[in-house]
């Protein structure tokens, strides 16, 4: 159930069934304006749609003109508590805004606030998590459930409808991933606002990856959410490129290579796990929209997957190459891998 609403943050679509965006933060010191332009660059390179920086204090909005003209995706403004540097950072040409209305003040001051985006077309995002809830909220559930992040998030979003705007995106992130599916589960069905997915706080790159995959995948897959962003204890482009193998891995992205190989067994008799990496860092920049199959053996090779564009079947020393099933050729192991390519180059 994709969003009814649709907003715009600068160039890009969020909801309405518009693609689904893959979001990251910088982690560079605000302070840091030249490392924050670098590493912007790289994540856009890396295939980041929407760029999200920190702006804790006036100093910080430098960063905005300084990174706007680098990278041409979106640039989004993170502020807690201070309304005017939301204000400043509309002026400063941000192309989206992450406050909580609840946060900065009285009525009049998300007035301002609302004036201010409304001027130039710039959608909110209301982020709330576990360590964000009211006091009220989290007395009235006792914890931080799904229904108090749910609570929490539409509390926020009512603040900005007092004022007849509703350019907003929600997000309820939470560290437990059946709580923050289940946050998003209810939004969905109690508000037509697009909705920022994301598993907060899910940890270093491993642990990360496999929980921003259970919560993250599970939520699109059932039709749930309109942008997203993998939180790791790492490098932003990190975030970037595990996002896209999620988008992969569900098939919302089917651009590029999709490659696939077996687990092995005891009928392997090639050294399958070194090819099977060293193919994947090869095809990392292919373009071509083909799945590419790495088989330990012809018992689950060109039978298992003969839907493969192209794949290869090991042997006692020897490899078959085969394509959509049908083998094309025999090379010794050795050989293998060079082939392969070969015979991708020519697809």
């Amino acid at each position: 159930m994709s969003s009814k609403i649709r907003v715009k943050a600068g160039d890009v679509e969020i909801g309405g069934g518009a693609p689904i965006t893959i979001q990251s933060m910088l982690n560079v010191p605000s302070t840091d304006i030249e490392g924050s332009v670098k590493q912007a660059k790289e994540l856009e390179n890396a295939g980041c749609q929407i760029i999200r920086i920190a702006i804790p204090d006036m100093n910080a909005i430098k960063l905005i003109e300084a990174i706007k003209k680098e990278v041409s995706v979106p640039i989004v403004a993170d502020i807690h508590f201070d309304y005017k540097l939301a204000i400043e950072a509309v002026s400063a040409g941000i192309d989206k805004v992450r406050i909580n209305p609840g946060n900065i003040g009285g009525d009049d001051r998300v007035h301002e606030v609302v004036k201010a985006c409304r001027s130039r077309n710039i959608p909110i995002r209301i982020g709330v998590n576990s360590g964000s809830l009211e006091k009220s909220i989290l007395a009235k559930y006792g914890s931080p459930t799904a229904e108090a992040l749910c609570e929490s998030a539409l509390f926020h979003a009512s603040l900005l409808e007092k004022f007849d705007f509703y350019d907003i995106v929600l997000s309820m992130k939470s560290s437990t991933v059946g709580t923050m599916i289940k946050a998003y589960e209810l939004a969905s069905k109690k508000c037509d606002y697009p909705l920022h997915l994301g598993v907060t706080e899910a940890g270093t790159e491993r642990m990360g990856l496999i929980k921003s995959s259970a919560g993250i995948g599970s939520l699109l897959l059932h039709g749930i959410g309109d942008t997203i962003r993998v939180s790791l204890t790492d490098s932003p482009l990190k975030e970037v490129y595990a996002a896209r193998d999620i988008l992969k891995a569900i098939d919302i992205d089917t651009s590029g290579v999709k490659f696939i190989s077996c687990p092995t067994c005891g009928r392997t008799r090639i050294d399958l796990i070194s090819i099977a990496n060293e193919a994947q860092k090869r095809l990392a920049n292919c373009k071509k929209s083909i799945t590419v199959a790495v088989m330990g053996c012809v018992v689950n090779g060109p039978g298992e997957a003969r839907e493969a564009d192209i794949g290869i079947a090991g042997g006692d020393g020897v490899g078959l190459i085969f394509k959509k099933g049908e083998i094309i050729r025999k090379v010794s192991e050795e050989k293998l891998l060079d082939t392969l390519m070969e015979e991708i180059e020519k697809l």
